[in-house]
């Protein structure tokens, strides 16, 4: 995306601020604990935590925030925000082996967009792993796809890969509204997964 196309993007939020703030997001506070502890069920509540940090840390960003980087070569919160997106992409790729395609060619192009489609790709993996059996953990695959050449790992990657990057990433979102002038809403509590 274009400096010119971006500034464009987030000048739009404003207008469409209302409408989306109509739609229910997933993630606004993390669902009961399942009864049983599994591969399945613990990277699903791994994905769950992710998903309640990135909606509270992405709630009412302005373009200022949207905008900000810590120095001049670093990524701006919005680039960062793409990033989380393949990330998330990628999480839910794993859960039907499905091949990430490098480069990544299709990334939402507005701010809105982006963080509903990130939230909804958390949400769908999540679901899917809530639904897999241990025999189907088994067969995940995390694969990757550059022109010719593939290359796959096995599922466990994906903790220390992707959702852990994503989680760090998303602090940094926190950390930099708050440089921002605009930290993250009071009341989010992560320990216990809702906003009082």
């Amino acid at each position: 995306m274009t400096f010119k196309n971006l500034c464009f993007s987030l000048l739009f939020l404003s207008y469409m601020n209302n409408s989306y703030s109509q739609i229910e997001l997933p993630f606004s506070k993390i669902p009961k604990a399942p009864k049983e502890i599994s591969s399945s069920t613990i990277t699903a509540r791994m994905i769950q935590g992710l998903g309640f940090r990135y909606y509270w840390a992405t709630e009412d960003l302005t373009t200022k925030d949207l905008l900000y980087r810590p120095s001049e070569d670093a990524q701006s919160n919005y680039e960062t925000l793409e990033h989380i997106y393949s990330l998330a992409l990628m999480i839910n790729n794993a859960t039907n082996s499905t091949p990430n395609i490098r480069p990544l060619k299709e990334v939402p192009n507005n701010f809105e967009s982006l963080r509903k489609e990130t939230l909804n790709q958390l949400e769908i993996a999540c679901t899917n792993f809530l639904a897999a059996g241990e025999n189907d953990i088994e067969s995940m695959n995390i694969i990757f796809k550059r022109k010719n050449d593939q290359s796959s790992f096995p599922i466990w990657n994906l903790i220390n890969g992707p959702i852990s990057d994503a989680i760090y990433h998303t602090g940094q979102i926190i950390s930099f509204r708050r440089t921002s002038g605009n930290p993250v809403p009071k009341g989010v509590n992560v320990f216990l997964g809702v906003k009082n």
